[in-house]
């Protein structure tokens, strides 16, 4: 990628708070613990976050940040930076204003809105505080595993969150919550993956749009963005993590699904064409 504009001012590091703690990944789950919280858990975190949880055990020394932990909160911040320049121009638009989100970078675990987050979690955005949150360790550790690597792969997460950030200010967050109270297990794992696709589409046409103005994409750009996709597929990470697939308990869409959303924001740049909800079959 070519990130050659002006950083986000904001970022929030909150990565000398303390020294990092261990993530236990296992239990019941065993290895779906690891994959299925992997990259994109979404808009619910509350699975996982606790509210009423005092805060994790620290080291009384802080971590000191490292050459390279500056360089990956620069990478964030012109990433951050990026959307913020497509998403309001696209609000304009649309006679909206965009209001810019905050992304917090964290290790170990940190307070949220939605409650104490660990790593395992994920990058995650939380409604409540419209804060999105990430530890580069651990995500880099799971774009590892998964062999989702690259720069603009991380981007594409960025981007991806971001894209939860545009459906709470457009009211979509709130809506889906609301129906989804009143359906079944399936229906409503039915409206979270669309919810997830739509955001998937919405990185592409930040994608789109980031490069038609400032060309920031490289040569097997797309290609990462595609693969971290397909990598966070839940029939993907099921077949890894449990042997079989269990298409009723899908709650982000199958890889093929993820890439063909993210493909279909990346070609039309359009907001209207991300509309998962009107979608007959996903």
């Amino acid at each position: 990628m070519r990130l050659g504009g002006p950083e986000s001012g904001n970022i929030e590091d909150r990565r000398r708070s303390g020294g990092r703690r261990g993530v236990a990944i296992g239990g019941g789950l065993g290895g779906v613990l690891l994959v299925v919280l992997a990259l994109f858990l979404g808009i619910d975190p509350t699975v996982l976050l606790n509210p009423n949880a005092g805060p994790p055990q620290r080291t009384s020394q802080e971590r000191p940040l490292t050459p390279q932990d500056d360089a990956a909160r620069r990478f964030v911040a012109q990433v951050l930076g990026e959307t913020e320049q497509v998403w309001s121009a696209e609000f304009a638009r649309h006679g909206r204003r965009y209001e810019e989100p905050t992304l917090v970078l964290f290790s170990g675990a940190t307070q949220s809105g939605c409650g104490y987050a660990q790593s395992q979690v994920g990058p995650f955005y939380c409604p409540a505080d419209r804060r999105i949150y990430i530890d580069l360790d651990f995500m880099a550790e799971l774009q590892r595993r998964l062999r989702a690597g690259g720069d603009f792969a991380a981007a594409y997460i960025v981007a991806h969150e971001v894209g939860h950030h545009v459906q709470n200010l457009l009211g979509i967050l709130g809506n889906v919550d609301r129906e989804r109270r009143g359906l079944g297990e399936a229906a409503s794992n039915n409206q979270q993956v669309r919810v997830e696709l739509q955001a998937d589409c919405l990185a592409g046409l930040w994608a789109r749009r980031a490069h038609e103005a400032r060309q920031i994409l490289e040569q097997g750009d797309i290609e990462e963005g595609l693969n971290a996709a397909a990598a966070v597929g839940d029939d993907r990470l099921q077949r890894a993590g449990q042997g079989h697939v269990a298409p009723e308990t899908f709650t982000h869409g199958s890889s093929e699904q993820r890439v063909r959303w993210f493909r279909r924001g990346l070609d039309t740049g359009r907001l209207d064409a991300c509309n998962t909800f009107a979608a007959p079959s996903l």
